[in-house]
C-alpha cells in the first residue's frame, strides 16, 4: 500500500516517477542500448542516474529517503524502461528490490549502511535465489547456512542471478537445516567485499547483457547473527510473496516491449511503401498490427488486475493472477515480437531499433521467476479447485433437496 498518500498525492507522485523515468529512457537507457548489446555491458553505469531520479526508492518509506509509493508504481516504472532496454528494467527493479528488503526486514545497521547508497545507485544490489542445480524449485538449493560463534558461515554457488556481475549488497538463500526442504530456508545479508565471496569471471553477456546476470561463490563465508534477514519459516514466505511480485512486473515488462514495437511497426508502415501505397493499405499488413494491439490490451489487464491484487495484500489471490499475466504475456511477447518484426521487413533487424533484443529478452522472460510450465501447473490446481468447490455445491444443495 502507498505510505498514507491521499489519492490526488499518490496519482502526482506517480505521474512525476514517470514523467523522470521516461527522461531517464530518452536521455541514458536508448541512445546506448544497442552499444551496451554490442559491448556485453551492463546496467552498472547507469544505476547512478537512476538513483538520482528515484527510481530505486518506489517502495521505499519516506522516512528513509524514499517515495513511499505502491507495488503497482513500481510495475509502471518497469514497464516503461522495458520498453527500451528489458536488462535496465531488470537491473533497477532488483536493486530497487534489495533496499525494499532491507528497509523492511533489515536491522538499523543495515538501513544505515546500505540503504541510503543503494537508493541513489552508488551502490547496487541483488538477491540470491537461483543456482547451478536448483532454480524454479528453490527448496532443493544446497548453499548451506551453519550456525557458528557469533553468527553463520555461509558455504555454496549461486548462478544466473540479476546485477551479481557488479552487485556490492546481497541478500543471499541458504538451507540452515539439511534436508529441511522450504522449513530449514534463511535470507543472510552478504558483503562482496568481504572474505567469502568470489565473484565469478563473466564471459560476454550477448544482447540482454544489461541485466548483469551472474554467478558467484561462498567460501565460509562469515556473518554476524544480525545478518540473518529472514529466519527459517519467514524467509520462504517471503521468497513466494516476492517471486508473485516479480511475476507481475515481468509481465509488464513484455507488455511495454511490444507496446514499443508496435508503435514503431506502425510508424514505419506510415511512410513505408510497397506496390504503390503504404504499409497501412495492405489489409494483411495491418490485420496483423491488429493482432498484437488486441493480446497487449489483454495482457495489460492482466498485468493490472494482478498489481491490484498486490496492493491489497490479496496474496492467494495474487499468486494465480500473477501466473495467468506471466503465461499470458510471455507467450503474447514471443509471438508477437516476431511478427512486428517481420512486419518492419528487413529494417526491424536493424540496430537502432529494439526488436532483436526485445526478441531475445522475451525468452529470458519466460524462465526468471518460474518456468511457464510450473506457473500452468499453478493455474490448473486453482482450476480444478473451483471445479471441486463447484461439485461440493452442487451435491449439498442436492442433498438439501432430498433432505427436504
Amino acid at each position: 500500500m502507498a505510505e498514507g498518500l491521499a489519492d490526488a498525492d499518490l496519482a502526482s507522485a506517480e505521474a512525476a516517477l514517470l514523467k523522470r523515468a521516461r527522461t531517464f529512457v530518452d536521455e541514458h537507457v536508448e541512445p546506448k542500448a544497442s552499444e551496451r548489446s554490442r559491448q556485453g555491458a551492463s546496467s552498472q553505469a547507469l544505476m547512478r542516474e537512476a538513483g538520482r531520479l528515484g527510481l530505486i526508492g518506489v517502495q521505499i518509506p519516506r522516512s528513509l529517503g524514499g517515495l513511499g509509493l505502491p507495488f503497482s508504481s513500481k510495475v509502471k516504472l518497469t514497464r516503461l524502461l522495458a520498453a527500451a532496454d528489458f536488462g535496465v528494467a531488470m537491473a533497477v527493479v532488483n536493486s530497487h528490490n534489495v533496499v525494499e528488503h532491507l528497509a523492511r526486514m533489515g536491522c538499523s545497521d543495515h538501513i544505515s549502511r546500505w540503504v541510503p547508497r543503494l537508493l541513489t545507485g552508488e551502490m547496487t544490489g541483488c538477491t540470491a535465489l537461483t543456482e547451478p542445480q536448483a532454480g524454479s524449485d528453490a527448496a532443493a538449493m544446497l548453499t548451506q547456512a551453519q550456525a557458528v560463534d557469533g553468527g553463520w558461515r555461509l558455504d555454496g554457488a549461486k548462478s544466473w542471478i540479476t546485477n551479481a556481475v557488479h552487485a556490492d549488497v546481497l541478500i543471499v538463500y541458504a538451507q540452515t537445516q539439511p534436508g529441511g526442504g522450504a522449513a530449514g530456508i534463511a535470507a543472510f545479508v552478504v558483503d562482496a567485499q568481504a572474505t567469502g565471496f568470489e565473484r565469478a569471471a563473466q564471459p560476454p553477456q550477448g544482447p540482454v547483457s544489461s541485466i548483469g546476470s551472474g554467478s558467484f561463490k561462498l567460501a565460509q563465508y562469515q556473518c554476524d547473527g544480525q545478518d540473518m534477514l529472514a529466519a527459517p519459516g519467514v524467509a520462504f514466505k517471503d521468497i513466494l510473496n516476492s517471486i508473485n511480485g516479480a511475476r507481475v512486473y515481468v509481465a509488464a515488462m513484455c507488455c511495454g516491449m511490444v507496446d514499443r514495437a508496435l508503435a514503431l511497426a506502425s510508424e514505419y508502415g506510415v511512410f513505408r511503401q510497397t506496390f504503390g501505397a503504404s504499409l497501412h493499405a495492405h489489409q494483411g499488413w495491418r490485420w496483423r498490427l491488429a493482432d498484437a494491439a488486441i493480446d497487449l490490451e489483454a495482457a495489460n489487464l492482466l498485468v493490472d488486475h494482478a498489481s491490484v491484487l498486490v496492493d491489497d495484500g490479496d496474496h492467494l489471490r495474487a499468486q494465480v493472477a500473477a501466473a495467468k499475466a506471466k503465461v499470458f504475456a510471455t507467450r503474447m511477447a514471443q509471438r508477437h515480437l516476431a511478427e512486428l518484426l517481420h512486419a518492419m521487413g528487413a529494417q526491424g533487424l536493424s540496430e537502432q531499433h529494439p526488436l532483436t533484443r526485445h526478441l531475445a529478452a522475451a525468452q529470458v522472460a519466460t524462465l526468471v521467476d518460474g518456468s511457464t510450465e510450473m506457473l500452468l501447473e499453478r493455474i490448473a490446481r486453482d482450476v480444478q479447485g473451483q471445479a471441486d468447490t463447484a461439485v461440493g455445491l452442487t451435491i449439498h444443495s442436492t442433498q438439501q433437496t432430498k433432505d427436504q
